[in-house]
Parts: structure tokens; sequence; C-alpha cells
């Protein structure tokens, strides 16, 4: 295969812990990378208030690609990305070289506030639901 296995798996199976795109990532670059676009194509579709089908016409990119790109089940490419940021006036692209340096010096984006938000809400039920004691 050309390029290697970098592209076997989809970005949503690059998934450690938690929901695509909110998920806890493993260290593989372009996995979170598709995981940032997906994220904000989601938060600019939802600003601008325009469904898939009407990002398609405007973008002119197939209305598939974009909830596919969504979901996770592609490596959005150039041309994608590009068409849906001028369709919807929003950058897309995340600056992934700003991102900070993990424990084994790769870069690695940070922690969405979802799931930090989630995880808080997850403890607290925990910590209600358990027995008190002293």
């Amino acid at each position: 295969m050309p390029g290697g296995k970098r592209r076997a798996k989809k970005p949503c199976e690059y998934v450690d812990d938690g929901a695509w795109p909110y998920a806890v990532m493993d260290h593989h670059l372009g996995a979170q990378v598709a995981q940032a676009v997906a994220r904000a194509l989601a938060k600019a579709m939802e600003r601008k208030n325009v469904s898939a089908n009407a990002l398609a016409q405007a973008s002119d990119v197939n209305r598939q690609v974009i909830a596919n790109v969504l979901a996770g089940t592609v490596w959005p490419d150039l041309l994608t990305v590009a068409s849906l940021e001028g369709a919807l006036g929003e950058q897309l692209w995340p600056n992934h070289l700003e991102w900070p340096l993990d424990e084994t010096g790769k870069r690695a984006q940070p922690q969405p506030e979802r799931i930090n938000r989630q995880r808080d809400v997850e403890t607290a039920e925990c910590e209600e639901s358990s027995p008190r004691t002293r």
C-alpha cells in the first residue's frame, strides 16, 4: 500500500475513550486532525444554522461526504476542507503545530471542553451514587 498503513483505519477507529468527535484519541496525529476538523465543522454548521444539504449546495461537496467527515469515517482531503471553509467562511483546519507536546514528545490535541465536562458529570454522578463512609 503506498504510504504505508497510516490510512488503513478510519479516523474514528483511533478513539481510545469516549465518543467521536469528542473522544480521547490515540497518538495518531492524522486522526486527531480529522477529529478536530469534524468538531469544527459541526460547530460551524450549528452556529450558521446550516444543514448538510444546504452546505453541500454552497460548497459543491457531496452531502454524504460531509456526513462522513462529521462521522469520522473518511480522511477529509484538502479540496473538501477548503471548499467547506470557503462556503462557511470559517477555518476548519486546526493549528495543530501549536498543540502541546505530550509525555512522549509528540503533538497531541488538547482535550475538548466537552470531554472534561462529561467526565466531571460522570465523576459527580459516581460520587452521588456511592455510599458515603465516615
